[in-house]
């Protein structure tokens, strides 16, 4: 198998912007959801913000993402949005710094799906230029140093750190933060605003049988499945429901000393209702294409820890290294570790 395509997501849940190559991290590609969205509530709610997904927030999909990176250093460069307009088709745009300055003095309390972290409150201005597209208010956050803590059995340190009776994971956490582009802390399982997990891994043999399920000429955007790493060359469709490891051969490591990348894949990514969204109106899609959850309900819930959502795609943690690494487009990936039966999701909160 080879990588077709690369994605990241620097504010999460709006459109990915696509990667030749990328430096690989223990929380995912650099920049990959370090910003996220935050609707102000001004009805006396408690608490007064909610986080803003692609699940119940489908006007997202209508702002594209873009990298500029200066050439040579990758904290460096902006993330250039563009929101489109249905109604007048107009494009505008805000360039966001992708390393913004984190001396804001406004730091909040976040929790995304029951795992908790700290952000910095961005200047007003970059607020104020979602709020008006939204339509209403809403709060652009940067997570800076801090990350949040893996839950459930998502980790593949997980049986691990069930058995540890050391210091727990928010006494880790505080001792140790670590920072973008470290290669290696010592509290590895923690992840950004991504959703469960640092890394996506899906196939595009497995997108052809979610097309065929569409009229003929219709095809599945993959893009719809939000992954990071798309991989071409499979055997057959869900081959990956039983992959637990991957080996990837980067043309992208020059080092003499070439040494593969390891990847576990710890655990299945239970679909949603973002599947039906249009990216061109910002709303559920008419026709076939608004009922793409409901085709695959038919034969892929199988995952009894989230019995109600059909799968696609696998979770994955990047194994460890003393060193930086890069994957590209084009690298050859092997499956170096299968499992004889499913894996069971289980995150507090989220599936059954």
């Amino acid at each position: 198998m080879k990588i077709s395509q690369l994605y990241t997501y620097p504010i999460k849940s709006m459109r990915g912007a696509a990667l030749v190559s990328s430096i690989v991290t223990p929380y995912g590609f650099p920049h990959d959801r370090r910003f996220m969205l935050l609707k102000v509530l001004n009805d006396g709610a408690s608490p007064p913000l909610r986080n803003m997904t692609i699940t119940y927030f489908p006007e997202m999909v209508l702002f594209s993402q873009e990298l500029r990176l200066s050439q040579g250093d990758s904290s460096a460069g902006v993330v250039v949005v563009t929101h489109l307009s249905p109604e007048s088709n107009m494009h505008t745009q805000i360039e966001i710094p992708l390393v913004p300055d984190t001396s804001y003095p406004e730091v909040i309390d976040v929790v995304l799906h029951n795992s908790p972290t700290k952000a910095h409150v961005m200047p007003r201005e970059y607020s104020e230029w979602f709020s008006s597209r939204f339509g209403y208010e809403v709060m652009l956050v940067y997570l800076g140093p801090y990350l949040r803590p893996v839950l459930g059995n998502l980790s593949p340190n997980a049986s691990k750190l069930k058995k540890d009776t050391g210091p727990s994971w928010l006494s880790t956490l505080t001792d140790h933060v670590p920072f973008l582009g470290s290669l290696q802390a010592e509290n590895t399982d923690s992840i950004t605003f991504a959703d469960v997990a640092p890394y996506l891994v899906v196939t595009e043999k497995s997108l052809e049988d979610v097309s065929s399920r569409l009229p003929e000429g219709e095809d599945m955007d993959i893009t719809k499945f939000r992954p990071n790493i798309v991989l071409v060359g499979s055997e057959k469709a869900y081959d990956e429901d039983f992959w637990g490891g991957l080996q990837i051969d980067s043309v992208a490591d020059t080092l003499d000393e070439h040494k593969p990348i390891f990847m576990d894949l710890t655990q299945n990514c239970a679909r949603c209702a973002s599947l039906n969204w249009d990216y061109t109106t910002g709303k559920a899609a008419l026709g076939e294409s608004g009922t793409i959850l409901k085709k695959l309900m038919k034969d892929r819930r199988v995952d009894q820890g989230t019995k109600y959502s059909p799968i696609f795609g696998r979770y994955g943690f990047l194994l460890s290294s003393m060193r930086e690494q890069s994957i590209a487009v084009g690298d050859t990936v092997k499956v170096c570790k299968t499992n004889t039966a499913r894996t069971i999701f289980n995150w507090p909160g989220l599936g059954n």
